[in-house]
């Protein structure tokens, strides 16, 4: 099972992860859940984030699938969200499951790391001085 998301609303990590543990006996669930963090240079007020829907669903989904095949995945959930969010809210959800908890780590990695570089989301940061748009490596 493969379940891709992109949303404005809140996460709700709990409800991922019943739906999870409801559909598989599997022997590892790894979860990753990244948040807005704070500047270290100054004071974020808030972060945007927009993203091309069309290429977006597609490159979440081929990123599941590669990481489904390459590490004998049950279940992959994907949830990335856009709009303006503040410090601490939660930004991107991934959940993945499999027999063995190697692959499941392994695989929960990969997606983080390639949506980091390489998914068609863009943030912008919002500071008490100025507003700008930030390089996808961060």
């Amino acid at each position: 099972m493969i379940e891709i998301k992109i949303q404005s609303k809140a996460l709700n990590i709990s409800n991922e992860m019943k739906k999870i543990s409801k559909l598989n006996a599997d022997g590892a669930t790894v979860t990753f859940m990244g948040s807005v963090r704070d500047l270290e240079y100054e004071n974020l007020e808030t972060l945007e984030i927009e993203y091309f829907p069309k290429m977006a669903k597609k490159v979440l989904n081929k990123t599941a699938k590669d990481a489904y095949k390459n590490w004998n995945l049950s279940r992959c959930i994907i949830i990335h969200r856009y709009g303006k969010l503040k410090i601490g809210d939660p930004i991107v959800l991934i959940i993945t499951s499999s027999p063995h908890r190697k692959e499941a780590f392994r695989a929960n990695e990969y997606i983080i790391d390639f949506l980091k570089t390489n998914a068609p989301f863009w943030k912008k940061e919002n500071t008490e001085k100025k507003s700008y748009w930030v390089s996808q490596k961060n």
